[in-house]
């Protein structure tokens, strides 16, 4: 069961990418915007899932004991919160300086553009520091062992999330161009 929704998440991204394949360019009739997005999963509905499969398969990779199960999944979800947040943050400071220092800006603000720079920096720091927090409340709870399995099943995690949101990304370009 803890393998089964890798499975599925892996089995409509492959069924998206192997339409879009087989049709490229078939008209849909019928389908619109709204008919073409419940086809698929979104980016974000891959990594909600992917969070989700951390989550069930880490007693078996961890081999955690019944007795650390709650504590971690509760600390898990936090880091995992934290990753998020900090990645919506940043990716707002980084919007500021493409609007005010993109190649279609006539007039540059440098004063604007230090002080974003000067707050993507603050950003940075505050955001390793809770990485660092939430890191250190897994660790509390994990033996050595435990915490490098940790690591390496993050690891692979990464490669399947990368992986995944491209396929995601082909089949909603695939259902774009069907439109």
């Amino acid at each position: 069961m803890h393998a089964g929704l890798l499975a599925v998440v892996l089995t409509i991204s492959v069924a998206d990418a192997a339409e879009a394949q087989r049709q490229p360019n078939a008209p849909q009739p019928g389908r619109g915007r709204a008919a073409a997005a419940d086809s698929g999963l979104s980016p974000v509905e891959i990594l909600n899932m992917l969070d989700a499969y951390a989550i069930v398969q880490a007693q078996d990779t961890l081999q955690l004991a019944d007795s650390q199960y709650g504590d971690f999944v509760t600390r898990l979800k936090r880091l995992q919160q934290a990753r998020r947040r900090n990645l919506q943050g940043r990716n707002g400071i980084l919007q500021e300086l493409r609007r005010l220092a993109g190649p279609q800006v006539a007039q540059v603000d440098e004063p604007a553009i230090r002080e974003r720079l000067k707050a993507l920096a603050d950003h940075d720091d505050r955001a390793a520091g809770e990485l660092k927090k939430a890191y250190d409340g897994l660790d509390e709870i994990l033996d050595a062992r435990q915490q490098a399995r940790f690591r390496l099943f993050e690891e692979v995690l990464e490669r399947r999330k990368i992986d995944l949101l491209k396929r995601a990304q082909l089949g909603a370009a695939a259902r774009q161009r069907r439109e």
